[in-house]
């Protein structure tokens, strides 16, 4: 059995919380602010944007989303109500679903855009240099894929 992470381990993972709060913490305040829909209202948008006229299943877009979803159903029905995705039964599966993104939610995933990038810059670019975004993104990356692809 392996022993106890070091304290340097246990650290590293604290300030990786820490910071993946903040981070989201000041994007979801800057959207807030500009009078825009919340995060995850976008990572949805941005996912059926990517997927086309073809839409993608629930479980799909779940797979895909940045943000973990606990919820997901209650979260595409109040962007569906307010017009930004549509739902359809899929041909595949008659009991399955298809979600797609309406012409209003590309035009405000794109209204978004800007106000996002601009909390992604200020939350990383301007405390970064090029090089430490660099190094920051391979660390991550050896997290995500043990590899470091």
């Amino acid at each position: 059995m392996k022993s106890e992470p070091s304290d340097i381990v246990v650290r590293a993972w604290t300030r990786l919380m820490r910071a993946q709060q903040a981070a989201l913490g000041e994007i979801q305040l800057a959207l807030k602010a500009a009078d825009m829909p919340p995060l995850a209202w976008y990572d949805v948008m941005l996912e059926l944007e990517r997927a086309g006229d073809q839409g993608l299943r629930p479980f799909e877009l779940e797979k895909t989303m940045l943000l973990p979803q606990y919820g997901l159903s209650r979260l595409l029905d109040r962007i569906e109500a307010a017009g930004y995705v549509q739902r359809r039964p899929s041909d595949a599966d008659g009991r399955g679903q298809l979600v797609t993104l309406t012409p209003a939610g590309r035009d405000l995933r794109q209204k978004m855009w800007p106000v996002y990038s601009a909390a992604i810059d200020s939350t990383i670019g301007d405390r970064l240099s090029e090089d430490q975004a660099k190094t920051l993104g391979k660390l991550l990356g050896k997290l995500i894929r043990p590899s470091g692809e």
